[in-house]
């Protein structure tokens, strides 16, 4: 990058000046083309040369200063890295990476390097992934060890869910527990945002470690409780293995 010293010259030498104009300008003293009837500008008069610069050592200013200049007549400042070396060994390595091109040969080897490596992909579905124990995934239901489904239909979950996808129905039963019958999630508005399962006071709307449910319908994406029960009774192990790691952050 160059900088011209005239233009650092003007720069600081016309500060004045463009105050000046700007105070003119708000008094009303200028001409403005945009307000009608606007006294004309009186005639510009070139002030006096500015003082001497350490770019110019000499106090007499170049001929050009006011004048128009051609790049021949402009002193440039170098302001970036050193310019490349003109040593006889500097020019033979240029000019063996031009004519041998062993940029291209340092980037083959890099690429010849990688294929004796071990790949970074697996071979999915076949292979997978760890995940973690905090992941959201396909929803589920839970039941007791004893078989008893854990939903109280305490309508926890469905008043905190920000999307407003669940729907829950509960009656009495004959014992007097409190049990859901219509526990519904249109997974097409849930956002996966895991308040459900945080909200639940007995752990049993959970998020588990499935991701691999789509669908060609959008009805098979409305799950009713028998489909969350059937989630939870497949998923059990993994859930409750990752209920365990993560009790310490809930």
């Amino acid at each position: 990058m160059f900088l011209r010293s005239t233009n650092i010259e003007r720069l600081t030498c016309s500060r004045s000046k463009i105050i000046t104009c700007l105070v003119r300008g708000s008094k009303g003293d200028c001409c403005d083309p945009y307000v009608a009837d606007s006294p004309p500008c009186p005639p510009y008069s070139p002030g006096p040369p500015c003082p001497p610069s350490p770019l110019w050592p000499s106090s007499q200013y170049p001929p050009f200063y006011y004048c128009p200049r051609t790049k021949y007549d402009v002193k440039f400042v170098y302001v970036n890295d050193k310019p490349p070396s003109t040593r006889f060994k500097d020019f033979i390595d240029r000019a063996s990476q031009i004519f041998f091109w062993t940029e291209i040969i340092r980037g083959f080897a890099v690429t010849l390097a990688h294929v004796f490596k071990e790949p970074a992909t697996i071979n999915y579905p076949f292979e997978k992934g760890p995940l973690s124990p905090r992941f959201k995934g396909e929803h589920a239901l839970r039941r007791y060890p004893s078989g008893e489904e854990r939903c109280i239909a305490c309508k926890l979950c469905e008043a905190i869910c920000p999307s407003q996808a669940i729907t829950i129905d509960a009656e009495e039963r004959a014992d007097g527990s409190r049990r859901a019958t219509r526990y519904d999630i249109d997974m097409t508005k849930c956002i996966f945002c895991g308040f459900c399962q945080e909200a639940c006071p007995v752990d049993a709307i959970v998020e588990g470690p499935n991701f691999e449910y789509s669908t060609e319908t959008h009805e098979e994406l409305l799950y009713n409780k028998e489909k969350l029960l059937s989630n939870g009774d497949r998923w059990e192990p993994e859930i409750a293995s990752n209920i365990r790691d993560n009790h310490l952050y809930r």
